[in-house]
């Protein structure tokens, strides 16, 4: 009977992550599960006490292959195990129709990455974001094309998903603000892999700035059909295709400061060397490199666990309003704070260019 009242005295915390882990974007989805990993060993390591009680977390970890109808599955399923709380989705699409599966349920909700002003708008309790959203970051782009890329002749392509057909609305809305004209808007999906069509039509154009609405591995050989056919437009894109996978997918199609790409997050000044604390660890755990969102998921789940401990219960009732007033939470991406909808306050966005293959920062802006 020994070490009972020991056991007596755990509490196990489980929380649930999903992302595309599967799929085209796999690459993104594993970074984010193993941001959450991550998380989960730390606090395991620390020893936390909500309540009195030793917290054991565990990570359920499920795929929804960016998939919507996967999506609200794998939600459900973290549902029926009931999780105290769930970090995820990736996408808007699959973030958006699984954030009423987990208000109907009262679990607690935080996306990591999920940027379509929607996610938040649902007015659900439970629904929270740790990245700024695609009317602060395709706005911020427009202006940007017409401002300091100096584009006349702009064109947008877009995946037709929530994400990308919401930022490339996000940055035309920008684009006009600053006084500037889009010429042509094309449409692709998010499994297409030839452009040859759309970029011959948009070349009759003559476009000096070309903003797709999409992700990573589209992206890479749109970039690498623009080559073939001559285009040297600047492109510009969003978080989704700002990654650390860019040159690799566009098969060395890319010129120095080609493309100009914004991340929503951004550390500025003595919280760049906890972000690169934060990458060196995971680089040494996982080996491999941070691809965008990692750091954002990682810094999710300990949101979420501090809500706990200051609430002293991992039940999602007790917690979840002291979530919605988390406010100055020194986390590895920023300071985090929460408004009334469960977004960010103050988002901060960061914009990359590529050299030599490699992101490089430009500025982060607000």
């Amino acid at each position: 009977m020994l070490g009972t009242g020991a056991m007596a005295q755990e509490l196990v915390v489980k929380i649930g992550h999903v992302g595309p882990t599967s799929g085209q974007i796999a690459h993104l989805g594993k970074d984010n599960e193993l941001g959450a990993r991550l998380a989960i060993e730390e606090l395991n390591a620390k020893g936390v006490t909500i309540g009195g009680k030793k917290a054991k977390f565990e990570l359920l970890a499920e795929d929804d292959a960016g998939d919507p109808k996967q999506g609200t599955a794998a939600a459900q399923k973290l549902a029926d195990s009931k999780v105290n709380g769930v970090v995820g989705h990736l996408n808007s699409g699959t973030s958006i129709p699984a954030a009423k599966i987990y208000s109907d349920a009262g679990i607690p909700q935080i996306s990591p990455s999920a940027t379509h002003p929607k996610f938040t708008r649902s007015g659900y309790k439970t629904t929270f974001r740790v990245v700024a959203d695609d009317v602060h970051l395709g706005g911020t782009l427009g202006k940007y094309a017409v401002q300091q890329v100096k584009g006349k002749t702009i064109v947008v392509v877009d995946d037709r998903t929530a994400y990308g057909q919401g930022v490339g609305d996000e940055f035309i809305k920008g684009v006009k603000a600053a006084g500037g004209k889009v010429v042509a808007r094309e449409f692709t999906t998010d499994k297409a892999t030839d452009f040859t069509a759309i970029l011959t039509t948009l070349k009759g154009k003559k476009p000096d700035v070309i903003f797709f609405g999409g992700m990573d591995a589209v992206a890479g050989p749109m970039l690498r059909q623009m080559k073939q056919l001559g285009i040297s437009a600047k492109f510009m894109g969003g978080d989704g295709i700002c990654t650390a996978n860019l040159p690799k997918l566009a098969v060395d199609s890319l010129a120095d400061d080609q493309v100009v790409c914004a991340e929503a997050g951004g550390v500025e000044g003595a919280s760049k060397k906890t972000l690169e604390d934060f990458k060196t660890r995971f680089e040494a755990k996982f080996n491999t490199k941070v691809e965008i969102y990692a750091p954002y998921v990682y810094d999710a789940v300990n949101v979420m666990v501090a809500a706990m401990v200051k609430a002293g219960s991992a039940e999602p009732a007790k917690y979840l309003p002291v979530l919605a007033k988390t406010e100055g939470y020194k986390g590895v991406t920023g300071t985090i704070s929460f408004d009334n909808k469960g977004d960010i306050k103050n988002g901060a966005l960061t914009m990359y260019t590529y050299r030599g293959g490699k992101r490089a920062e430009i500025a982060v802006v607000r």
